[in-house]
């Protein structure tokens, strides 16, 4: 019985939603309510870590103001998807951080995605921690950068498959900023010129000071 009224209230609260949105002149499938509901939900999550961990950006290095991230509204159109290419030669290339230090990456390959028409090529690069960890990462700037987002870029976690032929689903919605867009005491790579997305990517976070 409990189980059934935890069902109902939340199909009502899915169909709820669903009217609100759609009233506000987008329609939506069920699935991509669902999903909108994942990313609001992740995003009070990080919210509520980032005001109250101890290892939280505004707490680690000194206290700084907190007040809830800033974000587009969610949009579904800008999950994308690619192929990981990767590159034949993995060069290592210089990255530079905010801080003016140089920091060595990996070129490890490239997605191609495509934006009502607009195509695009996105690098993904390694970075191999302690000689052995290796992590992935994708960053960018684009149209909105410093005006809308952060004048440094944004950032979009990537984990690697194994299977060559592996469709990535590349949400924009998740795109985030580096800790030195809320305080100066970290430093943050930048990303290069190859790494510019010349349209508007109106996903994701916005700047956090005004």
């Amino acid at each position: 019985m409990i189980r059934n009224s935890f069902k109902f209230l939340e199909y009502f609260l899915l169909v709820t939603a669903l009217l609100f949105l759609n009233s506000c002149g987008k329609d939506y499938t069920p699935e991509e309510l669902v999903y909108i509901k994942s990313i609001q939900d992740s995003r009070s999550e990080k919210d509520s870590s980032f005001e109250n961990d101890p290892n939280s950006p505004f707490i680690f290095k000194g206290k700084v103001e907190f007040h809830p991230l800033n974000y587009f509204d969610i949009d579904p159109d800008f999950v994308l998807e690619s192929r990981l290419y990767e590159y034949e030669i993995k060069d290592s290339i210089a990255i530079f951080g905010t801080k003016g230090e140089e920091r060595s990456s990996i070129k490890f390959g490239y997605l191609k995605l495509n934006y009502q028409g607009s195509g695009f090529d996105l690098n993904v690069y390694e970075t191999i921690y302690q000689d052995t960890l290796k992590y992935y990462s994708i960053w960018f700037t684009d149209r909105t950068t410093n005006d809308d987002t952060y004048g440094v870029g944004r950032y979009i976690n990537f984990k690697l498959n194994e299977n060559p032929d592996h469709i990535y689903m590349i949400d924009f919605n998740s795109a985030y900023n580096p800790y030195c867009a809320y305080t100066s005491t970290y430093s943050c790579a930048i990303p290069t010129k190859e790494d510019h997305i010349d349209i508007a990517i109106k996903a994701g976070e916005k700047k956090f000071h005004d």
